[in-house]
């Protein structure tokens, strides 16, 4: 198709424009990196800047001095968003499928309980009763999992929408004159046919669980069982309380100054590295599954 000169003009605009946001949004991770790699006292004397004026590596020496922890805590982390996103997707789509099925007689009100749970919830107090004098979750590895699998209301409506709008009902049709079973339907003909909302809600799921640390605040006491991100707020923790003088910590007659607001930088990088990896693979499914998934149906 041949393009008029306004359409032309209109594209290569379009592409400036991007390119620009895209380095907007890029350039608050270049400025946490730098800060990371910048000296301590120059980073409080002149502040963040995205050329360094002392380039310094104490914060990430601190790190490693707690190597065989970060691997640990990153194998945690890895486990409890693998498995959680992977069961937490079989979850809500088992319940999205019969909210997207118009001949199920309670399709509605399913939809009506599932919306509610997105306008009230029980607490704080309450949740943390069920799950450690009933489901007995507490220091174990499933307290990282199991509260978090109860299905969010907005992925599973998401879900439903992209069941309604995107398979025929006569393919499930076909499918049951077939002789197939409901189950048979759902995992070979619904679940591949939903790659976009599967991998747009996976990725929600997983992002959630990754960066999930008030699951371990509440029921977790003991270390081995921390994540990544209740790894670094307990170094955090410990750094400002050597800061703070209340620890008598001295090494020979000096006390102990630690890299406090260059390790937080340098925590964060180690939070964000591996999602930067996950991200561009599910990107070409992302805005078609949440586009699609989100038609009023």
């Amino acid at each position: 198709m041949i393009q008029t000169r306004g359409e032309r003009a209109f594209v290569i605009f379009s592409a400036i424009m991007m390119v620009l946001f895209t380095l907007l949004a890029f350039l608050p991770f270049v400025l946490i990196v730098v800060a990371s790699i910048t000296e301590e006292s120059s980073l409080i004397r002149n502040g963040y800047s995205f050329i360094p004026t002392q380039i310094s590596f104490d914060s990430y020496l601190y790190l490693e001095a707690s190597l065989h922890t970060f691997i640990r805590a990153y194998g945690v982390s890895f486990l409890v968003t693998v498995l959680g996103t992977a069961v937490g997707l079989l979850i809500t789509s088992m319940l999205a499928y019969p909210m997207s099925r118009r001949d199920f007689k309670y399709h509605n009100v399913l939809a009506f309980v599932v919306f509610f749970t997105m306008l009230f919830n029980g607490g704080v107090v309450p949740s943390y009763i069920m799950w450690t004098q009933f489901f007995n979750v507490k220091d174990t590895i499933w307290a990282l999992i199991v509260p978090n699998l109860l299905a969010n209301g907005f992925n599973v409506l998401l879900v439903r929408n992209y069941f309604k709008n995107n398979v025929p009902l006569e393919i499930i049709e076909s499918a049951q004159i077939d002789g197939a079973s409901e189950l048979r339907t759902f995992f070979k003909i619904m679940l591949p046919l939903s790659v976009p909302v599967m991998v747009t809600v996976g990725l929600f799921m997983g992002l959630a669980y990754w960066n999930d640390w008030i699951n371990a605040l509440y029921y977790i006491s003991k270390p081995q069982y921390y994540g990544i991100q209740n790894l670094l707020v307990q170094l955090m923790n410990n750094i400002q309380y050597l800061n703070s003088g209340q620890a008598n910590v001295v090494l020979g007659a000096e006390a102990v100054d630690m890299p406090s607001t260059s390790v937080r930088m340098a925590m964060a990088v180690l939070g964000i590295v591996p999602v930067l990896f996950v991200l561009p693979l599910t990107q070409k499914y992302l805005t078609r599954g949440v586009v699609i998934g989100a038609v009023k149906g």
